[in-house]
């Protein structure tokens, strides 16, 4: 599940760094994929893995189960959360309607220099291997994705806590995993050029409806996806 050659010398940071150091690696494998949802995690595994001791590693397990990744089950322990079909639906109407409200605020109150630099945030998409071949969208977080920029723009800290918080793992670990579905990095980043135009010309009703058709547009991806995972009898 983890690389054992990765651990982490114990007399060289504090409980607190380690605690953060395993928090951020564990927490990228979760959302990349390299621990695959469902799967449970062991405290004495990842203690020996990481070469820390259980008081930190349980803090950035907490952490973790603060994010959603993580879910406790009665007399099984923590597990990587799986999200069925309806949960994953319920994020997306969530998506939609908060990532809408944010995008019509955001055309109110960017700067003009924010908006410069959302641009150059999908020229940078542009250039990424991955979406040149056509094979995914770039998925980097924080200043370099497109969606977490315009949050951050609308300037509502009740709504960037929820969507840059409390939420923002859990819909990247969606986001990467259907990230992948033919023809949809190229359709993802022309609905993003569509909104930014929206966002640069102050038009926050357009801007809205843009981001949510962008996000319904995805939600019926994964629906597609579900749909024919069930043909296939494999959900």
């Amino acid at each position: 599940m983890l690389d054992a050659a990765e651990t982490l010398p114990a007399t060289s940071l504090d409980a607190e760094t380690l605690s953060e150091n395993v928090f951020r690696r564990i927490q990228a494998a979760i959302v990349k994929g390299d621990i695959a949802p469902g799967s449970k995690i062991s405290e004495p595994e990842l203690a020996r893995t990481y070469g820390i001791s259980r008081g930190p590693l349980r803090e950035a397990i907490h952490r973790l189960e603060g994010q959603r990744l993580l879910v406790r089950v009665p007399h099984v322990g923590a597990r990587v959360v799986s999200l069925s079909h309806a949960e994953l639906v319920e994020l997306y109407e969530i998506r939609e309607s908060l990532e809408g409200m944010a995008c019509r605020l955001a055309a109110e109150r960017m700067t003009v220099e924010e908006v410069n630099e959302l641009r150059r945030v999908l020229e940078t998409h542009e250039c990424d291997s991955a979406f040149q071949a056509g094979v995914g969208y770039y998925q980097q977080e924080g200043d370099f994705d497109f969606h977490y920029r315009i949050i951050q723009g609308a300037r509502n800290s009740t709504l960037t806590q929820m969507l840059c918080d409390d939420l923002y793992q859990l819909v990247r670990m969606y986001r990467i995993q259907f990230s992948t579905t033919p023809n949809r990095p190229r359709q993802a980043f022309a609905e993003h050029h569509r909104i930014l135009d929206a966002i640069a010309e102050r038009d926050g009703e357009l801007a809205e409806l843009l981001m949510r058709r962008h996000i319904a547009a995805s939600k019926r991806n994964i629906e597609q996806h579900f749909h024919a995972a069930t043909a296939r009898g494999e959900q």
